[in-house]
């Protein structure tokens, strides 16, 4: 930016002869620009500062900045004084504006600037003073002292200065404008070069290309004659395959006439099975009214010869010796099996077995009640099938025996109902044994009903004679009572 100068005709007058003689006499001497002139030469006209060179402006102020610190704090202008504080580096690109602001406006404070930079410059800032550059002197360098001292002349220095940058800027122009060239020449060449090495590969590949597809018309020829036999056997085999479709279906029609013969067979069959199962339940059902009735002859028969006998009652049944000492005898000799009555799970044969004479009803408790009321708790699944075994008791006579699984007897068990025996295994034996143990205890022809829908048990007592019967034939007769 340009820097003005204003009026110095306000500035005290040194002598100029003294002043001169001191600066050439003594380069480190202070050097007041108002000297370099003389008064007597005619008034002095003020002229307006040429246009700096940006350079020349940077080193102004680069100059001004490094005495700025070695000023007294006086002799600093206000502005100036919080730059003068910052660091070398910062202070001539943060303060630049307002350094050349007081150069411009402050003479005062440029003449003791120069003063310093002078001193500082040595040979150079004489030879400047006298109006005078060394041809190898920096232009720049002697543009700045020109501008703070201002001999006669500064101002064609200052122009030859800045004829002198721009030449020199032109020139840098120039050669980096043949630096360019030359790189682009360079690159030019590289990419002839490049190019040259793919054309050549363009050319191979081309080659290898033609080569190729020579390999892949030959093998579409083969792949055409081929595809041309494999068409031919298709239709062979479209053929064939018609031919085995229609004995296929021949023979499917004939599977299916056969099939439905077949089943008119079966359905003959399955009919005369019906018959014939009609019949035999027919005759089965005779042979049961037959064996009610020599049953229930046998019985009455037995109570009159009792009755002729004069035989005195007995006090205790075989099963309450199984229940006082079943614990004490595990191993008792079993009795042979006898076929006592045919075994038979129809409910309504439960009536039928309780109405014959001195009948032995056992009950596989826990069976039983899981089976008809197992939501309940144990304790209330006992009581209510003992309840209900003692109205069997009370309504028909017989013998009831209920055994349920336990280590140990329970206590605080409500009385048993007249006619019903309670009964729990011990510790190493199960209810199952327990009830077959029972079944061997009863002597020959007695007829003894063992209520449980398990297999094991009820093969197990079937063996020794007795009529094992499924659980739910006493759910339905208790429930009917």
């Amino acid at each position: 930016m340009p820097l003005t100068e204003p009026s110095d005709d306000h500035l005290p007058q040194e002598d100029p002869v003294a002043a001169r003689d001191g600066a050439m006499g003594d380069p480190g001497a202070a050097f007041d620009p108002a000297a370099a002139f003389d008064p007597g030469d005619g008034p002095v006209i003020i002229e307006p500062e040429p246009t700096l060179p940006e350079p020349v402006r940077q080193r102004i102020v680069a100059l001004t900045a490094t005495v700025l610190p070695g000023l007294p704090a006086d002799e600093v202008p206000v502005p100036l004084r919080r730059v003068a504080k910052f660091a070398p580096n910062r202070r001539a690109r943060l303060g630049a504006p307002v350094i050349a602001a007081q150069l411009t406006a402050d003479p005062l404070f440029r003449q003791r600037v120069t003063a310093r930079v002078l001193a500082d410059a040595g040979d150079l800032g004489a030879a400047v003073v006298e109006g005078t550059a060394p041809a190898a002197a920096d232009p720049v360098e002697v543009a700045a002292l020109a501008y703070l001292a201002r001999p006669r002349g500064w101002r064609e220095l200052i122009d030859a200065s800045g004829a002198a940058v721009r030449a020199e800027a032109d020139s840098a122009v120039v050669a980096e404008l043949v630096r360019e060239a030359e790189q682009r020449a360079t690159r030019a060449e590289h990419d002839r070069a490049v190019a040259r090495v793919e054309a050549e590969k363009l050319r191979d590949e081309v080659a290898r290309v033609r080569e190729e597809l020579g390999q892949l018309r030959e093998e579409s020829r083969q792949l055409a004659r081929s595809l041309r036999e494999t068409q031919a056997r298709e239709r062979k085999a479209t053929e064939l395959l018609a031919t085995e479709r229609g004995r296929a279906a021949r023979a499917s029609a004939d599977v299916d006439a056969e099939l439905r013969r077949a089943r008119a067979r079966l359905a003959e069959a399955e009919s005369a099975a019906g018959v014939a199962r009609a019949s035999a339940k027919e005759a089965r059902s005779v042979d049961d009214a037959r064996l009610w009735l020599l049953l229930e002859t046998i019985g009455q028969a037995a109570v009159g010869l009792r009755r002729e006998l004069a035989l005195d009652p007995v006090d205790k049944l075989p099963a309450d010796f199984v229940a006082d000492a079943f614990a004490e005898q595990p191993g008792a000799a079993p009795a042979g099996p006898a076929a006592r009555a045919r075994d038979t799970d129809d409910p309504a044969r439960l009536d039928q077995l309780l109405a014959l004479p001195r009948a032995h009803l056992v009950v596989d408790g826990y069976n039983v009640t899981k089976r008809g009321f197992g939501e309940m708790s144990l304790e209330q699944q006992r009581k209510r099938l003992i309840t209900g075994l003692g109205g069997i008791a009370a309504q028909t006579g017989d013998e009831v025996t209920v055994v349920f699984d336990g280590a140990e007897r329970m206590h605080g068990l409500p009385p048993a109902p007249r006619g019903v025996r309670v009964l729990f295994s011990r510790k190493g034996e199960t209810a199952d044994e327990l009830i077959r143990r029972l079944v061997r205890a009863e002597p020959s022809g007695r007829p003894v009903v063992v209520v449980s829908s398990d297999r094991e048990v009820a093969d197990g007592v079937r063996r020794h004679g007795a009529y094992p019967l499924g659980a739910d034939s006493l759910l339905r007769r208790l429930a009917r009572s």
